[in-house]
């Protein structure tokens, strides 16, 4: 007796721990939408998944150091490029790509910078 008793009691017990839960929730919600803590969220989120990789990043991923040439660079982009797609994974593909295109804006600022004091 006393145990179905306690079970009941659980089981109540959880039940309006559960709908408190929910109601508090809803209310988290709500307060957060009024105060735009909800919108400031979602741009946070947004800028995290855009992350620009780093110069230090690209070269650890393609294997090259700063005195590289734009031509090793390119060489080694070719052989991990090809190597992924023959039988690596897209991701690591789609990585060694992103760090390309970072030196290729890395070294075409230098040879802006170096043309401009030519001038």
């Amino acid at each position: 007796m006393a145990a179905k008793i306690l079970a009941n009691l659980i089981v109540m017990g959880s039940g309006i721990l559960i709908r408190a839960f929910a109601q508090a929730y809803r209310q988290a919600l709500a307060n957060a939408s009024k105060t735009g803590v909800a919108q400031e969220t979602l741009q946070n989120v947004a800028r995290r998944g855009s992350k620009i990789m780093t110069e230090q990043e690209a070269r650890q991923i393609l294997g090259v150091s700063e005195q590289s040439t734009w031509e090793e660079i390119l060489q080694k982009y070719d052989n991990l490029f090809e190597s992924n797609a023959k039988n690596g994974s897209f991701y690591l593909q789609s990585k060694v790509h992103r760090a390309k295109e970072c030196l290729e804006n890395v070294y075409q600022g230098k040879e802006q910078g170096s043309s401009g004091q030519n001038t």
